[in-house]
């Protein structure tokens, strides 16, 4: 596995993780010690499906977006004094 340093991870950054993520992974060292170990993300869930979850049990009327608009401008425009 490639070791590298920590200046040579700064001045090649791009490189190495273009490299990480299509599976070389490799290791940063400080002074000789290994420090950080970089691999390639991988998902460890399964997006979940959720469109359409509540089919025919809610319904959701034509003028959603106008429900109660009178109202709402009534409180905008009302003097509170």
């Amino acid at each position: 596995m490639l070791t590298v340093t920590i200046h040579d991870a700064e001045s090649q950054l791009a490189s190495l993780v273009e490299q990480a993520a299509r599976g070389a992974a490799f290791i940063i060292s400080k002074a000789g010690r290994p420090m950080v170990k970089v691999i390639p993300f991988t998902s460890d869930t399964e997006p979940t499906e959720r469109l359409g979850f509540m089919v025919g049990e809610i319904t959701v009327p034509e003028d959603f977006d106008q429900m109660a608009s009178g109202e709402i401008a009534t409180l905008f425009t009302e003097s509170n004094t």
